[in-house]
């Protein structure tokens, strides 16, 4: 059974009475399969039940992450478990941020395996005394799951290696695949058992959780959610050979909220969403977003930080002080430059360790005075890779070593064994320079820590002799793949990959004079005091909380199966269009006004083949032979190609280009809606668009009567939407003083005469049937572009011609939101609708041909 309310839940496992106060309000209904979307329920009446609203309401914040921010080992007297909260994890230190009247709830695995037997005990314990929720998984499931789909695939895939052999990582195992899904919906099932769907935040962490939202989000379609990823994402180029790249796509999409610690991992994932899914993104007043079904899904980019109170209480330890006077002594008279890096290939140390071997060669001053210390962290994952990174390392160790060591002084120190935090923290404070060479790094806090410990305290100050009152130094040689790199400045930027640089910027680093040291040091701890840890989860929380402030408002509709599901969204007076509401209005009116688009309409978007099908035409007559129908196709395509394609409609209305021609019925001739004095604006515009036809590859030209269009449908998206732009803003700037209007639409820019657009035309037809002393009491009008909406804008306030009991119909395809009232899916459903319509009109006439038979 899930629980509507984590607090309830605590409550009756504590024995207490259940307390249903924090309850504030019903969720509204959600329509969880295709069809009509009934209205909002109106929640201040007819509520059902007795919620009443809670006077003290705290925010409650569920922390879905692969493990929990917890230690946990046996007692050797009893065997029983002990659980003590882990100060180093990120997800417990984050908490600082959300504030005191903010609960939380944290959801992960054990790092240790629990028996079977045991698990129920240990999930109660773990509720009742840590709020955390365990989610125990079998032993061969997590191993496929975490060491196979997240280290074999995922994690090497983001850091950008292929698998371009069996022995990189190895090629793409569904079976691995098939338990990451499975593994996600466990996750999903544990947070079901604790939320509160109306009011609780969920925030999940990082690739091992990708497809989670899709779950929550299938289950409540309101679900308040946002996720953070903190690895890096990989181009487009790279991610692109992932073979489920669509479904952990679309499974982000379902959260409210992405997060990333730089604007390249951004850029990334933006672009993929471009190149795979088509969905295209805004930047409003300086946020990111992309708009996906109706919602809006927010990007972050922000690095996190480091929980600066806890390292500045473990610089505080009395062993923490003897360990820096410990070391104070090994290296008197010698340079100490720091490195601290997990063990796996990404980390660069190889790299490091050669550019050291390259400064000691070419600067024999160096010898005997600077030494490095690399402080070697065991490595994460397990396989022939790391194996091969530590025989490298050990093999270029001894080897410099060998060439350059003499009594008492080594180059360099490997440290391979785990070192206390007390430990770590007095290398730091030591260390004159601290260096980050990894190939390819989410994020590395390395060099924040480094930073806080050189500010150091007055003890520490006093044991190396430095006066309280002179400012700290330090300096940094950092990669420049890595995440934190962005954030500091004063940092000496290196490509990992270059021995001979990363050689020179270790000489660099020790040559800077003192004082700039203690600027760029100043500098940094500036920034890294000020954006810790708890500032980025706060300002997370915020965007999340602006992320989801339309959720109520929103009427939410789900659609898809299984991780191609996802929830539409929609405003409460846009609705999808009932074809038997349509039908009944349709049949009890008199003069009716039929307007439709082309493109995507009457035809499928990005069809090879764009003439009108058998059934389009034979719908379209059947509209038009009934006389109290006035049908118009209204497109943007050329008089004579749409002459051509509707030959055999007579009685169809046609307008052309936007609007600029129009033409009644096949025997009537065309007419200008507009009148244009000359088009010698083409002139100028026409050589322009010709010099980004040849430098975009795909695009092309299309030259009609009344205007200029420049297509790029073909052409690479975001190279031809760049382009685009450049396009539009020369083609705006060398027509200033031209009777022409220059728009983009999708996959266009078009350059037509002014005044001319879809809604002259609808506001033509309305007028002439109102001369006509035809009064239209049915409007439908139907299109799926920006160039439509002035249809729907005129249809929808021109109530002065039409009769005051008009049914008026706007209906879009597919674009949402927009002006018009009512939405359809795609061409095939509006086919269907139009064929009702035809039917309709097919009965009526053969009703009254039996009524009044012809003599």
């Amino acid at each position: 059974m899930v629980s509507r309310s984590y607090s309830n839940l605590l409550d009756l496992t504590s024995c207490g009475s259940p307390s249903f106060g924090r309850e504030k309000k019903r969720l509204p209904r959600v329509a969880t399969v295709a069809g009509v979307l009934s209205e909002l329920d109106d929640e201040s009446n007819n509520s059902v039940g007795s919620d009443a609203p809670s006077s003290i309401s705290q925010e409650r914040m569920i922390i879905v992450g692969n493990q929990l921010p917890l230690k946990a080992q046996r007692k050797e007297e009893n065997g029983k478990w002990e659980f003590t909260w882990d100060e180093d994890s990120l997800l417990l230190q984050l908490k600082d941020g959300l504030g005191d009247d903010v609960e939380t709830i944290y959801i992960g695995c054990l790092k240790e395996e629990i028996d079977p037997i045991e698990q129920d005990d240990v999930a109660q314990y773990l509720l009742d005394n840590f709020k955390c929720v365990p989610t125990f998984l079998p032993p061969e499931l997590f191993t496929k799951f975490y060491h196979g789909f997240c280290k074999q695939h995922l994690w090497p895939l983001f850091h950008y290696m292929l698998p371009l052999s069996p022995d990189l990582g190895g090629r793409f195992d569904r079976s691995l695949w098939q338990a990451y899904v499975s593994v996600n919906k466990i996750f999903a099932d544990k947070v079901m058992e604790v939320i509160n769907p109306d009011e609780d935040f969920v925030w999940v962490h990082d690739y091992h959780l990708m497809v989670l939202p899709t779950f929550l989000r299938k289950r409540f379609n309101r679900a308040r959610l946002g996720f953070f990823l903190h690895s890096p994402f990989p181009s487009s180029e790279i991610y692109r050979t992932l073979p489920v790249r669509d479904e952990l796509l679309r499974a982000l999409l379902n959260s409210d909220l992405i997060g990333f610690h730089t604007f390249d991992y951004a850029r990334h994932f933006l672009s993929c969403c471009s190149r795979m899914l088509g969905i295209a993104y805004q930047s409003k007043r300086g946020y990111i977003g992309l708009e996906y079904y109706g919602r809006t899904v927010s990007i972050k980019i922000l690095p996190v930080g480091i929980h600066i109170g806890q390292l500045e209480s473990v610089m505080n330890l009395s062993e923490t002080e003897s360990k820096v006077a410990e070391l104070r002594n090994r290296f008197k008279g010698q340079t100490v430059m720091l490195g601290v890096d997990d063990m796996d290939i990404f980390k660069g140390i190889s790299l490091k360790l050669l550019a050291m071997e390259q400064l000691l060669l070419q600067h024999a001053d160096k010898r005997g005075k600077v030494v490095l210390v690399q402080i070697a962290n065991p490595a994460r994952g397990r396989g022939k890779d790391v194996q091969e990174v530590q025989c490298e390392t050990y093999a270029t160790v001894k080897r410099i070593n060998d060439t350059f060591g003499r009594p008492g002084y080594t180059p360099v120190i490997l440290i391979d064994t785990t070192l206390q935090s007390y430990e770590r923290i007095a290398y730091y404070t030591i260390a004159e320079c601290c260096l980050v060479t990894a190939v390819r790094d989410g994020m590395n806090l390395i060099p924040y820590e480094y930073i806080i410990c050189r500010q150091g305290n007055e003890k520490i100050d006093g044991i190396l002799g430095i006066s309280s009152n002179i400012q700290k130094k330090s300096m940094l040689v950092v990669s420049e793949f890595i995440g934190c790199s962005p954030s500091l400045s004063g940092a000496i930027r290196v490509n990992p990959w270059n021995i001979d640089s990363v050689a020179e910027a270790m000489d660099s680093a020790l040559m800077v004079a003192e004082s700039e040291k203690q600027m760029r040091h100043e500098k940094h701890y500036r920034y890294v005091s000020t954006h810790d840890v708890a500032y980025w989860a706060r300002s997370f929380l915020q965007d999340l909380e602006r992320a989801c402030r339309d959720h109520l408002r929103r009427r939410c509709w789900g659609i898809g199966f299984g991780l191609g599901f996802r929830v539409i969204a929609l405003d409460p007076n846009f609705r999808k269009l009932s074809v038997e509401h349509i039908v009944s209005a349709y049949k009890r009116t008199k003069h009716r006004a039929i307007l439709l688009d082309y493109d995507s309409t009457m035809v499928q978007l990005g069809s090879i083949c764009t003439t009108p099908n058998a059934e389009a035409v034979s719908i379209l007559n059947s509209l038009c032979n009934d006389t109290r129908n006035c049908v118009f196709i209204v497109s943007g395509k050329e008089r004579n190609t749409l002459t051509e394609w509707f030959s055999s409609c007579q009685k169809l209305g046609l307008a052309a280009e936007h609007g600029y021609f129009v033409r009644t019925n096949h025997t009537e001739e065309w007419e200008t809606c507009v009148s244009v004095p000359d088009f010698d604006w083409k002139q100028i515009a026409e050589p322009v668009m010709q010099l980004y036809t040849e430098t975009t590859d795909g695009s092309n030209i299309e030259s009609k009567e009344s205007a200029l269009v420049w297509n790029y449908e073909f052409a690479d998206r975001d190279f031809g939407s760049c382009q685009a732009k450049e396009l539009l803003d020369h083609l705006e700037s060398v027509l200033a003083n031209e009777p022409v209007s220059v728009k983009s639409g999708p996959s266009i820019v078009e350059v037509k005469p002014q005044g001319v657009s879809k809604g002259i035309v609808a506001e033509r037809i309305l007028i002439t049937m109102q001369q006509k002393e035809v009064i239209p009491d049915f409007v439908l009008c139907i299109g799926d572009d920006r160039s439509d909406e002035d249809m729907f804008g005129v249809i929808t306030s021109a109530r002065a011609s039409l009769s005051p009991i008009a049914d008026v119909f706007p209906c879009t395809v597919g674009q949402k939101p927009s002006k018009a009232k009512y939405y359809l899916e795609d061409t095939s459903e509006i086919l269907r609708m139009l064929q009702g319509l035809a039917n309709a009109s097919e009965q009526t006439a053969a009703r009254n041909s039996s009524q009044f038979p012809h003599h």
